[in-house]
Protein backbone atom coordinates (compact mmCIF):
# COMPACT_ATOMS: atom_id res chain seq x y z
CA UNK A 1 0.00 0.00 0.00
CA UNK A 2 2.98 2.37 0.92
CA UNK A 3 4.43 1.54 -2.36
CA UNK A 4 1.32 2.33 -4.26
CA UNK A 5 1.21 5.99 -2.56
CA UNK A 6 4.57 6.52 -3.33
CA UNK A 7 4.04 5.09 -7.11
CA UNK A 8 1.23 7.89 -7.18
CA UNK A 9 2.93 10.94 -6.16
CA UNK A 10 5.40 10.60 -8.78
CA UNK A 11 4.56 13.27 -11.71
CA UNK A 12 4.38 11.33 -14.50
CA UNK A 13 1.92 8.91 -13.17
CA UNK A 14 -0.07 11.84 -11.88
CA UNK A 15 0.33 13.43 -15.23
CA UNK A 16 -0.80 10.42 -17.07
CA UNK A 17 -3.98 9.39 -14.94
CA UNK A 18 -5.36 13.29 -15.69
CA UNK A 19 -4.23 13.18 -19.53
CA UNK A 20 -6.34 10.07 -19.01
CA UNK A 21 -9.64 11.44 -17.61
CA UNK A 22 -9.03 14.91 -19.58
CA UNK A 23 -8.97 12.83 -22.87
CA UNK A 24 -11.97 10.33 -21.79
CA UNK A 25 -14.26 13.51 -20.83
CA UNK A 26 -13.31 15.40 -24.17
CA UNK A 27 -14.38 12.64 -25.85
CA UNK A 28 -17.61 12.41 -24.62
CA UNK A 29 -18.51 16.19 -25.46
CA UNK A 30 -17.40 15.91 -28.78
CA UNK A 31 -19.73 12.95 -29.49
CA UNK A 32 -22.66 15.06 -28.33
CA UNK A 33 -22.12 17.63 -30.24
CA UNK A 34 -23.93 17.86 -33.71
CA UNK A 35 -22.81 15.61 -36.03
CA UNK A 36 -20.88 18.33 -38.48
CA UNK A 37 -18.28 17.90 -35.01
CA UNK A 38 -19.12 14.76 -33.64
CA UNK A 39 -18.28 12.84 -36.81
CA UNK A 40 -14.82 14.16 -35.75
CA UNK A 41 -14.22 13.50 -32.47
CA UNK A 42 -11.35 12.22 -32.03
CA UNK A 43 -9.53 16.31 -32.23
CA UNK A 44 -10.74 16.91 -29.00
CA UNK A 45 -8.66 14.28 -26.60
CA UNK A 46 -5.64 15.85 -28.70
CA UNK A 47 -6.55 19.13 -27.11
CA UNK A 48 -6.97 17.58 -23.66
CA UNK A 49 -3.36 15.69 -23.85
CA UNK A 50 -1.87 18.74 -25.43
CA UNK A 51 -2.65 20.93 -22.33
CA UNK A 52 -2.01 18.52 -19.43
CA UNK A 53 1.36 19.27 -17.92
CA UNK A 54 2.54 18.96 -14.44
CA UNK A 55 1.18 22.47 -13.07
CA UNK A 56 -2.08 24.30 -13.76
CA UNK A 57 0.37 27.45 -15.24
CA UNK A 58 1.90 24.97 -17.49
CA UNK A 59 -1.19 23.67 -18.17
CA UNK A 60 -3.16 26.38 -19.39
CA UNK A 61 -0.04 28.20 -20.83
CA UNK A 62 0.11 25.80 -23.35
CA UNK A 63 -3.35 25.37 -24.11
CA UNK A 64 -3.67 28.52 -25.30
CA UNK A 65 -0.48 28.93 -27.11
CA UNK A 66 -1.00 25.48 -29.10
CA UNK A 67 -4.35 26.93 -30.05
CA UNK A 68 -3.42 30.15 -30.51
CA UNK A 69 -0.44 28.85 -32.88
CA UNK A 70 -2.72 26.53 -34.95
CA UNK A 71 -4.94 29.26 -35.82
CA UNK A 72 -1.77 31.33 -36.69
CA UNK A 73 -0.65 28.19 -39.05
CA UNK A 74 -4.34 27.56 -40.26
CA UNK A 75 -4.51 31.62 -41.75
CA UNK A 76 -1.16 31.73 -42.68
CA UNK A 77 -1.96 28.43 -44.90
CA UNK A 78 -5.43 29.92 -46.24
CA UNK A 79 -4.04 33.32 -46.81
CA UNK A 80 -0.60 32.28 -48.87
CA UNK A 81 -2.98 29.25 -50.92
CA UNK A 82 -5.25 31.88 -51.99
CA UNK A 83 -2.26 34.71 -53.16
CA UNK A 84 -0.18 31.55 -55.39
CA UNK A 85 -3.34 29.49 -56.97
CA UNK A 86 -1.26 30.18 -60.01
CA UNK A 87 1.94 28.62 -58.99
CA UNK A 88 2.66 25.12 -58.68
CA UNK A 89 2.39 23.23 -55.61
CA UNK A 90 5.74 22.65 -54.64
CA UNK A 91 6.26 26.51 -54.27
CA UNK A 92 2.82 26.84 -52.46
CA UNK A 93 3.94 24.17 -49.66
CA UNK A 94 8.04 25.84 -49.48
CA UNK A 95 6.26 29.29 -49.00
CA UNK A 96 3.88 28.42 -46.36
CA UNK A 97 6.61 26.29 -44.81
CA UNK A 98 8.78 29.36 -44.71
CA UNK A 99 6.43 31.69 -43.54
CA UNK A 100 5.55 29.67 -40.82
CA UNK A 101 8.64 28.86 -39.61
CA UNK A 102 9.45 33.03 -39.28
CA UNK A 103 5.60 32.89 -37.08
CA UNK A 104 7.16 30.38 -35.06
CA UNK A 105 10.21 32.91 -34.07
CA UNK A 106 7.36 34.71 -32.06
CA UNK A 107 8.76 34.46 -28.63
CA UNK A 108 5.09 34.33 -26.94
CA UNK A 109 4.67 30.88 -28.58
CA UNK A 110 7.04 29.37 -26.59
CA UNK A 111 7.35 25.76 -26.91
CA UNK A 112 4.16 25.36 -28.77
CA UNK A 113 5.51 27.37 -31.74
CA UNK A 114 6.47 24.11 -34.13
CA UNK A 115 2.34 23.93 -34.38
CA UNK A 116 2.10 26.84 -36.84
CA UNK A 117 3.99 24.62 -39.29
CA UNK A 118 1.88 21.63 -38.65
CA UNK A 119 -1.22 23.69 -38.80
CA UNK A 120 -0.25 25.45 -42.06
CA UNK A 121 0.95 22.23 -44.01
CA UNK A 122 -2.05 20.07 -42.41
CA UNK A 123 -4.63 23.00 -43.76
CA UNK A 124 -2.96 22.52 -47.17
CA UNK A 125 -3.14 19.34 -47.40
CA UNK A 126 -6.58 18.64 -46.44
CA UNK A 127 -8.84 21.85 -45.43
CA UNK A 128 -8.12 24.16 -48.51
CA UNK A 129 -11.99 22.47 -49.83
CA UNK A 130 -13.68 24.06 -47.10
CA UNK A 131 -11.02 26.17 -44.98
CA UNK A 132 -13.60 27.93 -42.74
CA UNK A 133 -15.11 24.14 -41.83
CA UNK A 134 -11.90 22.30 -41.15
CA UNK A 135 -10.46 25.12 -38.50
CA UNK A 136 -14.37 24.79 -36.77
CA UNK A 137 -14.02 21.50 -36.98
CA UNK A 138 -9.88 20.76 -35.88
CA UNK A 139 -9.48 24.16 -34.33
CA UNK A 140 -12.59 24.22 -32.43
CA UNK A 141 -12.82 20.47 -31.16
CA UNK A 142 -8.86 20.76 -29.91
CA UNK A 143 -9.85 24.07 -28.55
CA UNK A 144 -12.97 21.91 -26.66
CA UNK A 145 -10.11 19.58 -25.24
CA UNK A 146 -7.66 21.55 -24.23
CA UNK A 147 -10.33 23.97 -22.19
CA UNK A 148 -11.14 19.87 -20.61
CA UNK A 149 -7.23 19.60 -20.06
CA UNK A 150 -6.69 22.67 -18.02
CA UNK A 151 -9.87 22.13 -16.07
CA UNK A 152 -9.22 18.52 -14.96
CA UNK A 153 -5.66 19.61 -13.91
CA UNK A 154 -7.02 22.43 -12.08
CA UNK A 155 -9.69 19.90 -10.28
CA UNK A 156 -8.16 17.01 -9.67
CA UNK A 157 -5.24 17.07 -7.44
CA UNK A 158 -3.11 19.62 -9.40
CA UNK A 159 0.33 18.87 -7.75
CA UNK A 160 2.42 21.52 -6.30
CA UNK A 161 5.64 19.22 -7.47
CA UNK A 162 6.66 19.34 -3.43
CA UNK A 163 7.76 15.41 -3.66
CA UNK A 164 10.55 15.62 -6.60
CA UNK A 165 11.95 19.30 -4.90
CA UNK A 166 12.36 17.70 -1.45
CA UNK A 167 13.77 14.69 -3.31
CA UNK A 168 16.34 16.65 -5.03
CA UNK A 169 17.53 19.15 -2.09
CA UNK A 170 18.14 15.97 0.18
CA UNK A 171 20.84 14.59 -3.06
CA UNK A 172 22.07 18.13 -3.24
CA UNK A 173 22.40 18.25 0.67
CA UNK A 174 23.91 14.81 1.04
CA UNK A 175 26.39 15.68 -2.23
CA UNK A 176 27.44 18.89 -0.59
CA UNK A 177 28.31 17.64 2.70
CA UNK A 178 30.04 14.15 1.33
CA UNK A 179 32.28 17.07 -0.61
CA UNK A 180 32.94 18.72 2.90
CA UNK A 181 34.19 15.81 4.82
CA UNK A 182 36.09 14.94 1.54
CA UNK A 183 38.48 17.57 1.47
CA UNK A 184 38.61 17.31 5.46
CA UNK A 185 39.62 14.49 4.99
CA UNK A 186 42.39 15.07 2.53
CA UNK A 187 43.40 18.00 4.81
CA UNK A 188 44.00 15.87 7.65
CA UNK A 189 46.23 13.37 5.25
CA UNK A 190 48.06 16.32 4.57
CA UNK A 191 47.15 16.74 0.64
CA UNK A 192 44.82 18.44 -1.22
CA UNK A 193 44.17 17.50 -4.92
CA UNK A 194 44.55 20.52 -7.17
CA UNK A 195 42.13 22.37 -8.56
CA UNK A 196 41.43 20.92 -11.53
CA UNK A 197 41.27 17.55 -9.48
CA UNK A 198 38.36 18.92 -7.35
CA UNK A 199 36.70 20.68 -9.89
CA UNK A 200 36.10 17.31 -11.73
CA UNK A 201 34.76 16.09 -8.45
CA UNK A 202 32.37 18.86 -8.20
CA UNK A 203 30.65 18.29 -11.48
CA UNK A 204 27.93 15.80 -9.48
CA UNK A 205 27.39 18.34 -6.64
CA UNK A 206 27.04 20.97 -9.81
CA UNK A 207 24.55 18.64 -11.82
CA UNK A 208 22.24 17.99 -8.48
CA UNK A 209 22.13 21.90 -7.64
CA UNK A 210 20.87 22.50 -11.01
CA UNK A 211 18.27 19.99 -10.94
CA UNK A 212 17.29 21.31 -7.85
CA UNK A 213 16.89 24.87 -8.88
CA UNK A 214 14.66 23.73 -11.79
CA UNK A 215 12.60 21.26 -8.89
CA UNK A 216 12.59 24.87 -6.88
CA UNK A 217 11.33 26.40 -9.81
CA UNK A 218 8.51 23.97 -10.78
CA UNK A 219 7.20 24.53 -7.39
CA UNK A 220 6.80 27.94 -7.63
CA UNK A 221 4.96 27.23 -11.08
CA UNK A 222 2.98 24.70 -9.93
CA UNK A 223 1.51 27.36 -6.96
CA UNK A 224 0.19 29.71 -9.86
CA UNK A 225 -3.71 28.99 -9.95
CA UNK A 226 -3.73 26.48 -8.27
CA UNK A 227 -6.38 25.45 -5.34
CA UNK A 228 -4.38 23.39 -3.11
CA UNK A 229 -1.53 26.23 -2.78
CA UNK A 230 -2.79 27.67 0.83
CA UNK A 231 -2.71 23.88 1.89
CA UNK A 232 1.12 23.36 1.51
CA UNK A 233 2.18 26.84 1.52
CA UNK A 234 4.07 26.50 4.72
CA UNK A 235 5.98 23.33 2.82
CA UNK A 236 5.95 25.19 -0.19
CA UNK A 237 8.63 28.43 1.70
CA UNK A 238 10.56 25.76 3.44
CA UNK A 239 11.66 24.24 -0.11
CA UNK A 240 12.48 27.78 -1.41
CA UNK A 241 14.39 28.48 1.99
CA UNK A 242 16.46 24.89 1.96
CA UNK A 243 16.85 25.14 -1.98
CA UNK A 244 18.54 29.00 -1.67
CA UNK A 245 19.83 28.48 1.67
CA UNK A 246 22.41 25.48 -0.28
CA UNK A 247 22.36 27.39 -2.93
CA UNK A 248 24.21 29.83 -1.20
CA UNK A 249 25.94 27.44 0.61
CA UNK A 250 27.04 25.76 -2.65
CA UNK A 251 28.74 28.55 -3.87
CA UNK A 252 30.81 29.14 -0.86
CA UNK A 253 32.09 25.81 -0.41
CA UNK A 254 33.31 26.37 -3.96
CA UNK A 255 34.89 29.20 -3.06
CA UNK A 256 36.62 27.12 0.32
CA UNK A 257 37.81 24.57 -2.06
CA UNK A 258 39.65 26.96 -4.35
CA UNK A 259 41.22 28.37 -1.50
CA UNK A 260 42.00 25.34 0.30
CA UNK A 261 43.42 23.51 -3.00
CA UNK A 262 45.29 26.25 -4.24
CA UNK A 263 46.95 27.79 -1.26
CA UNK A 264 46.87 24.98 1.21
CA UNK A 265 46.75 27.24 4.77
CA UNK A 266 47.70 23.62 6.51
CA UNK A 267 50.77 23.17 5.30
CA UNK A 268 52.18 27.09 5.56
CA UNK A 269 53.85 26.37 8.82
CA UNK A 270 50.79 28.48 10.65
CA UNK A 271 50.31 25.35 13.24
CA UNK A 272 50.14 27.51 16.55
CA UNK A 273 46.88 25.76 18.36
CA UNK A 274 47.10 22.22 19.35
CA UNK A 275 47.11 19.49 16.64
CA UNK A 276 48.18 22.11 13.94
CA UNK A 277 46.35 24.36 11.13
CA UNK A 278 45.96 21.11 9.02
CA UNK A 279 43.04 19.66 11.99
CA UNK A 280 41.74 22.55 13.24
CA UNK A 281 40.80 23.32 9.30
CA UNK A 282 39.24 19.89 9.04
CA UNK A 283 37.45 20.10 12.00
CA UNK A 284 35.86 22.66 10.71
CA UNK A 285 34.74 21.81 7.35
CA UNK A 286 33.77 18.37 9.01
CA UNK A 287 31.21 20.68 11.47
CA UNK A 288 29.95 22.65 8.84
CA UNK A 289 29.03 19.34 6.78
CA UNK A 290 27.27 17.96 10.15
CA UNK A 291 24.85 21.10 9.84
CA UNK A 292 24.49 20.73 6.13
CA UNK A 293 23.11 17.23 7.04
CA UNK A 294 20.53 18.50 9.44
CA UNK A 295 17.85 21.44 8.05
CA UNK A 296 15.91 21.33 10.94
CA UNK A 297 15.30 20.98 14.62
CA UNK A 298 12.99 18.20 15.49
CA UNK A 299 11.41 20.32 18.49
CA UNK A 300 12.25 22.93 20.93
CA UNK A 301 14.26 20.46 23.36
CA UNK A 302 17.69 19.64 22.10
CA UNK A 303 18.42 17.64 19.29
CA UNK A 304 20.67 16.45 16.70
CA UNK A 305 20.65 19.35 14.83
CA UNK A 306 21.95 21.47 17.92
CA UNK A 307 24.73 18.84 18.15
CA UNK A 308 25.87 19.68 15.07
CA UNK A 309 25.80 23.84 15.79
CA UNK A 310 28.09 23.12 18.63
CA UNK A 311 30.29 21.07 17.29
CA UNK A 312 30.79 23.53 13.87
CA UNK A 313 30.89 26.41 15.81
CA UNK A 314 33.39 25.19 18.33
CA UNK A 315 35.60 24.28 15.53
CA UNK A 316 34.93 27.66 13.94
CA UNK A 317 35.91 29.50 17.24
CA UNK A 318 39.35 27.53 17.65
CA UNK A 319 39.88 28.33 13.71
CA UNK A 320 39.64 32.13 14.69
CA UNK A 321 41.76 31.32 17.51
CA UNK A 322 44.37 29.67 15.28
CA UNK A 323 44.26 32.89 12.83
CA UNK A 324 44.64 35.11 16.42
CA UNK A 325 47.65 33.36 17.42
CA UNK A 326 49.46 32.84 13.54
CA UNK A 327 52.90 34.87 13.72
CA UNK A 328 52.93 34.38 9.57
CA UNK A 329 50.28 37.51 8.91
CA UNK A 330 52.21 37.94 5.12
CA UNK A 331 52.24 34.25 3.90
CA UNK A 332 49.52 33.74 1.45
CA UNK A 333 47.90 30.43 3.84
CA UNK A 334 47.14 32.98 6.01
CA UNK A 335 44.92 34.90 3.89
CA UNK A 336 43.57 32.10 2.52
CA UNK A 337 43.25 30.76 6.12
CA UNK A 338 41.09 33.56 6.90
CA UNK A 339 39.05 33.98 3.91
CA UNK A 340 38.19 29.86 4.75
CA UNK A 341 36.90 31.49 7.92
CA UNK A 342 34.84 33.63 6.83
CA UNK A 343 33.33 31.32 4.32
CA UNK A 344 32.85 28.74 6.74
CA UNK A 345 30.90 31.87 9.28
CA UNK A 346 28.91 32.66 6.22
CA UNK A 347 27.63 29.36 5.38
CA UNK A 348 26.75 28.72 8.75
CA UNK A 349 25.16 31.70 8.97
CA UNK A 350 22.93 30.80 5.32
CA UNK A 351 21.85 27.99 7.11
CA UNK A 352 20.59 29.54 10.18
CA UNK A 353 22.45 27.40 12.16
CA UNK A 354 22.98 28.99 15.69
CA UNK A 355 23.09 27.66 19.41
CA UNK A 356 19.58 27.79 20.81
CA UNK A 357 20.80 26.55 24.44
Amino acid sequence: MIALVEVLRRPWVQRGIRAAVAAGLAWQLAVLLPPTLADYAYYAPLGAVIAVHPTVADSAGAAWRTVAAMFLGFGLAVALYEVTRGVPNAFTIALIVAAAVVVEQWRLLREQASWVSFAAVLMLTIGTDDPAAYVLRYGGLTLLGAAVGVAVTTVLFPPMMLTVAVERIAVTRGLLAAHLVDMADAVRGGTVPDPEDWAHRGRALDAALDRMRAAETQVERARRANPRAPRWQGTAARVREQSRALDRVAVLVDDLTDLVAEFQPHRRGLDRVDDGTGWVLADALTGLAGVVRIPYHDGPERDSRDDAIDAAVAALDRLVQLLRAAEVPDDEGFFALGAVTVGVRRSLHALEAAPRH
